[in-house]
């Protein structure tokens, strides 16, 4: 965890905001993004030279236009990883710290969106991981092998049963192809053993759904 981040406090009232249906962050999550929209080149220009923060935000389900709707659950990351490429898109890697109640978007200036954020409700993800000792991934583990065999997947299996649970269960939470809504509920799960007993639901859902379903790619 990053000095200075302790209590829901020492994080910002305002946020930058990135939309991206499909893709969530979790705490303690890493997820690598490919910017290359000017508004949003912008915006880790800014980031870069304050705090480094960005939130990630999925769109309420049926929204269109220049600027729909927010879900009212996003998550705030620190930029951990910044490449610049020859072609003037930015590699970055936003690493999660806490979600946060997506709250009155600003007038701002800027090209990209920025909303208050309410991290109180949410202090529990400054703290170190739960005890994960008490926490049964056997069902996780069934079900997404059930998975994986229907998608015509693979996963490391020495890798996966070796994993913290709450890394095994956040970077499938965040990585597998999930609707948008479904990730959104993972997301908003209160504590991780209800994440972890969503996601091996979800899993267990998806396997044995119709054999004629067209299979998604995995990103």
């Amino acid at each position: 965890m990053p000095a200075g981040f302790v209590r829901a406090s020492d994080l910002p009232a305002v946020v930058p905001v990135f939309p991206l249906d499909g893709a969530i962050l979790l705490p303690r999550g890493q997820i690598p993004l490919n910017v290359f929209e000017p508004r949003y080149l912008n915006m880790i220009d800014d980031a870069m030279a304050g705090d480094r923060l960005i939130g990630m935000v999925q769109t309420k389900t049926g929204m269109s236009g220049e600027r729909p709707s927010l879900q009212g659950v996003g998550c705030v990351g620190r930029v951990t990883s910044f490449t610049e490429t020859s072609d003037g898109r930015y590699l970055i890697t936003l690493s999660g710290l806490c979600r946060f109640a997506v709250g009155d978007e600003l007038s701002a200036p800027t090209p990209y969106r920025q909303v208050r954020a309410r991290f109180a409700p949410y202090e529990r993800d400054l703290d170190p991981p739960d005890d994960e000792d008490a926490l049964d991934r056997a069902p996780l583990m069934q079900a997404l092998k059930a998975y994986l065999d229907r998608k015509s997947m693979a996963v490391d299996w020495d890798a996966a049963e070796q994993a913290p649970v709450e890394a095994l269960t956040n970077s499938l939470a965040m990585a597998l192809p999930f609707e948008p809504i479904e990730k959104q509920v993972l997301l908003e799960a209160p504590t991780l053993e209800e994440r972890l007993d969503t996601l091996a639901a979800l899993l267990a859902i998806d396997a044995a759904g119709s054999e004629d379903d067209e299979p998604p790619s995995m990103q």
